[in-house]
């Protein structure tokens, strides 16, 4: 991606979105990392030891799967993207997997982390675990409570969970915890951002470490429909990150239409939704300049989504110009209509997907795609932390058709 139209620039940014606007305590930490993670990730010894860790610990490559029911519903074809199978149940712990070695690299001893939907902070705890470094997650108090399996995951796996208890208690505020964190521990921390946000060089190093997903992506594709291109790569986004993974290695593909979706949580213009594309404004946030949420005061609106994973007010900076140019199509889905898909891809294909990922799912409706499409959609995360949810909303699921 070094020579392509949406690679970020020496000073990270896409366009008019990213950079790295950071107090000047943390300068030293985010320059270290700066200066240092495009030769670590190219050198042969990490790259040996992240692919062996990749196949033997993840799981990957992923299965391609071709849902034929859903596919006949939709009358195109459809197929699934399984990060749903990597250890952990989500893409989250292609990131973890690298970053955790990286910062082996710099010489930390202790890991930090936000987390939203609990997913990021399950992935991190593990590669911790892993590795035997202290490991601190930062949740939000809400979404500690509707999240309570992944809570129990982490401290099962010796991780100190830590509950944000300002704002609106969920993702933003958890990050902005872990921040506070690594201004006080600039020297032995390391923090571990788990989406395409935060200060260059995160968005590219989460990027980058994602990019994976695609670049299996085509090889299968090639095995199974004789191109590597499909017609439409579709993923959920709230900060970015199993979008950025989805759509890397097809950025500079024009006739392959990107599409993110984003959570409309009770209808876009209703005061309680995440669809940043459509309700965002430029502006910074954790450290990058992006698509905010915010009101005339330039003061952070707060974000609502039934999904843990998407209640964030902001998008990644990489997402935001794929946006602002035109190259990614965004579509927003609603909490019901992201319950629908839940039981939609249920009952057709016998899989339970992750709450972020059915708003992917759900966008099918929009897509207008046809018999001759092939539609990748990134099945992100399993279903099985988001059943506390599925269970107080189970005559809505019980009834969709």
């Amino acid at each position: 991606m070094a020579t392509s139209a949406f690679a970020p620039n020496a000073r990270g940014y896409y366009g008019q979105f990213g950079g790295a606007f950071i107090p000047e305590m943390l300068y030293p930490n985010v320059e270290e990392l700066r200066t240092q993670y495009l030769d670590i990730l190219a050198d042969p010894s990490f790259q040996q030891e992240y692919q062996q860790l990749l196949r033997d610990y993840v799981g990957r490559p992923t299965p391609l799967f071709e849902a034929k029911r859903l596919s006949a519903k939709y009358n195109t074809r459809i197929y699934l993207k399984r990060e749903d199978l990597c250890h952990t149940g989500a893409h989250k712990v292609n990131n973890t997997v690298g970053q955790i070695l990286l910062a082996q690299r710099l010489g930390k001893k202790r890991i930090i982390a936000e987390t939203g939907a609990g997913q990021h902070g399950v992935a991190t705890a593990t590669v911790c675990a892993l590795m035997g470094l202290e490991c601190i997650v930062y949740m939000g108090e809400i979404d500690m409570e509707r999240q309570k399996p992944n809570v129990y995951r982490m401290r099962l796996l010796g991780a100190e969970v830590r509950p944000a208890t300002s704002g609106s208690k969920t993702l933003k505020d958890a990050t902005n915890e872990a921040i506070r964190d690594w201004i006080s521990n600039p020297v032995d921390t390391h923090y571990i951002i788990g989406s395409v946000v935060g200060p260059h060089p995160y968005p590219d190093l989460v990027a980058r470490l994602q990019a994976v997903i695609s670049e299996e992506m085509r090889k299968q594709l090639l095995e199974k429909t004789d191109s590597e291109l499909p017609t439409h790569v579709v993923a959920c986004v709230g900060g970015g990150s199993n979008a950025a993974g989805a759509f890397y290695h097809f950025l500079d593909e024009p006739t392959v239409q990107l599409v993110a979706v984003e959570a409309a949580g009770h209808g876009v213009h209703s005061g309680h939704s995440a669809a940043t594309s459509v309700l965002g404004k430029p502006g910074i946030i954790h450290g990058s300049r992006t698509l905010l949420m915010q009101d005339e005061d330039g003061q952070i609106t707060e974000p609502y989504s039934l999904s843990a994973g998407l209640d964030y007010p902001g998008i990644g900076p990489l997402h935001a110009y794929l946006g602002d140019s035109g190259r990614a199509r965004f579509i927003a889905i609603t909490d019901d209509d992201a319950l629908r898909a839940v039981a939609e891809l249920s009952r057709l294909e016998g899989i339970i997907p992750a709450l972020e990922t059915a708003h992917a799912l759900a966008a099918l409706d929009q897509l207008g795609a046809g018999p001759d499409d092939v539609v990748v959609i990134n099945l992100s995360g399993r279903g099985d932390k988001d059943l506390e949810t599925y269970l107080k909303y189970a005559e809505k699921l019980t009834t969709s058709k």
